[in-house]
């Protein structure tokens, strides 16, 4: 997911561009450039590797220049290198362009530009958009016939996209249109922020916070004409669209480290706050229509529904899948999990009274967003849970229920799974008293349970020093297991993802039913088997299969209860929280693990924040 920065004003841009940069170097990267208006024509420079090696190039060679476009980029067509990264020029050097996404007829295209004439640098389909609007600009700006340049800038740029097929959000300079940015979005995040007389663009809202909270979100199929006197959008008709204007509630210092050595642990210990934000608001009354006042969603809904689909990928799906037990467990209706990637190319027998859940932490997962679209063409209502106010998904959705977690900047999620559960159990509880589901008793009781949570996580994340302990012994371990029953199966899966992801250590995550059904073969006293088992109708069930570890020689770390009866071997680690109800421990549960993974992790020397090959939101298919 590469990250995407520009300024236009009056201030000296680089500083700004870089600053910018930094604060999206959550989303993963592997080279980076600037390019600025500079002496009547364009100047760049890009390097391979860390913002470092950008900023020591520009110590060299500094860039001057108040109208300047940056870029981090994640390979995806060509290795990293200076020649692959953005910003990427046309033959004349004059036009520049920086791209997040893919371009899926890329090939075709340059066969045709390359017939044409045009002399490609490098291995990215990029490149190929540069070349394409040089073209169009040849048809439009002819010498014999002189123009304004911002008009031809515009439709040059505006008839390239239109043959353009695939995810892109973009930026482009010219050196005849020098005060001005053109920038378009399909698929891929782009979002505006507008300041007193200069503008800035962004992949997130983080890289301009400092400058302006004010920010206009762009839809799928438009463009921006940025200049420091203000901004103008359009479709990719060459239509006028009127914009609104959206005030960003959260400050710059929640998306720095406060001291931490990494975001993810700051961001693991956010947690109760996180939890206790995304419910502020939304417990009582219980019978106050909270769905629909918070998130439009009208009664009669959520009494004619006949079925409910959960669609995510990644950590939110662990999250849709605990989602489910809560679902169909309360509100009394079936539910079904998919993941957005499959759900999109399946055949769904959907209808008005089918409601798609789609759960996201950046709101502009691909996948997710394309499951969404495909749900509404077959007259499915969609319901998104989401952190990010405006994000794809937010405005492809009916209604929405935005978490209220803050920016979440560590590439493995962490606060935004608290927020997804939190948001979902408030989802569950609401509709299942808007469908007669549950008595006001219980719901209370739950409602009070969910009070709690905050408190019982705070109460996890005191076990860091033990965890720490348990990391120093088993960090240089290759294999990891977790196992877990019912509700807390798909917390396995979040625990074995999460080691997967920041340690590079293969885990697998497994229904501890069906530990003998395969998997109990790879125990043995190499294999270290992490067992969620804490307070539950399963627990008993549990023990056993912590015994048939034993038995073979496997080592565990096992989460339980305290007072709980599971007895503790010498070679065991076990890791004890406050007794809770069973029904919402996957929302306390999960941090031990989470503090795991980061402890090995680091143990590990790993980079936390950035782990390799991957990027914060997949924003590509």
């Amino acid at each position: 997911m590469c990250g995407i920065v520009g300024y236009v004003g009056s201030r000296q841009a680089v500083p700004v561009l870089l600053d910018g940069l930094r604060r999206l170097e959550y989303r993963g990267y592997d080279s980076a450039g600037i390019a600025c208006v500079a002496g009547g024509g364009i100047e760049r420079r890009r390097a391979a590797g860390k913002l470092s090696q950008l900023d020591a190039l520009l110590q060299q060679s500094p860039l001057k220049g108040t109208v300047a476009i940056g870029h981090t980029r994640w390979a995806t067509h060509g290795k990293p290198s200076e020649e692959n990264a953005h910003p990427h020029t046309d033959c004349s050097k004059s036009l520049v362009v920086i791209h997040n996404g893919i371009i899926e007829n890329y090939l075709e295209l340059k066969e045709s530009l390359a017939a044409a004439g045009h002399r490609f640098e490098s291995e990215t389909d990029t490149e190929v958009v540069v070349h394409l609007i040089e073209e169009k600009l040849k048809v439009l700006a002819k010498p014999s016939k002189p123009t304004l340049n911002e008009p031809v800038f515009f439709e040059a740029v505006r008839l390239a996209l239109n043959e353009v097929r695939g995810a892109y959000a973009i930026a482009v300079l010219w050196a005849k249109a020098p005060g001005t940015i053109i920038a378009a979005k399909t698929a891929s995040p782009l979002v505006i922020g507008l300041g007193a007389g200069e503008n800035f663009l962004a992949s997130d809202v983080p890289a301009f916070l400092e400058h302006t909270r004010r920010a206009v979100f762009l839809d799928d199929g438009e463009m921006a004409v940025m200049k420091a006197s203000g901004c103008s959008f359009f479709s990719l008709a060459g239509k006028k669209v009127d914009k609104q204007v959206h005030a960003i509630q959260w400050d710059r210092t929640m998306a720095e480290k406060a001291g931490y050595k990494h975001f993810m642990i700051k961001e693991i210990h956010e947690q109760p706050q996180a939890c206790e934000d995304s419910m502020r608001g939304r417990l009582f009354p219980l019978r106050d229509g909270v769905l629909e006042r918070e998130a439009g969603l009208p009664p009669g809904v959520l009494k004619d529904l006949r079925q409910i689909y959960l669609v995510a990928c990644g950590t939110a799906h662990h999250a849709c899948m605990i989602g489910r037990y809560w679902i169909e467990d309360l509100a009394d209706v079936p539910a079904q999990v998919e993941i957005a990637s499959e759900f999109r190319y399946r055949e769904h027998v959907l209808g008005p009274k089918d409601l798609v859940v789609a759960v996201s932490q950046s709101g502009e997962t691909a996948d997710t967003l394309a499951a969404v679209r495909a749900a509404k063409d077959k007259g499915a209502k969609v319901f998104s849970i989401c952190n990010c106010v405006g994000a794809a998904i937010t405005r492809a959705a009916d209604y929405n229920l935005y978490t209220h977690c803050g920016p979440e900047c560590g590439v493995a999620s962490t606060k935004a799974f608290i927020g997804q559960l939190t948001g979902l159990a408030l989802f569950a509880v609401h509709a299942a008293i808007t469908r007669g589901a549950l008595k006001e008793g219980r719901a209370r009781e739950i409602v009070a349970d969910l009070i709690k949570m905050p408190g019982y996580i705070r109460a996890a994340l005191k076990l860091e020093p033990q965890i720490v302990e348990i990391a120093k012994a088993l960090h240089k371990k290759s294999n990891f297991l977790y196992i877990a029953r019912h509700l807390n199966y798909p917390i396995a899966l979040e625990g074995a993802l999460k080691l997967k992801e920041i340690s590079y250590i293969h885990a697998e995550g497994y229904a501890a039913g069906e530990l003998k059904h395969g998997p109990i073969a790879l125990v043995d006293g190499e294999m270290p088997v992490v067992v969620i088992a804490t307070r539950s109708r399963v627990q008993e069930k549990l023990a056993a299969n912590v015994m048939e570890v034993r038995a073979r020689g496997g080592q565990c770390v096992i989460l339980c209860c305290e007072g709980d009866a599971i007895r503790a071997d010498k070679s065991d680690h076990v890791l004890r929280l406050p007794p809770m109800d069973e029904l919402l421990s996957p929302i306390v549960n999960v941090v031990p693990l989470q503090l795991l993974a980061y402890h090995v992790a680091v143990l590990r020397g790993c980079d936390v924040d950035q782990p390799r090959n991957l990027a914060k939101s997949v924003t590509v298919e």
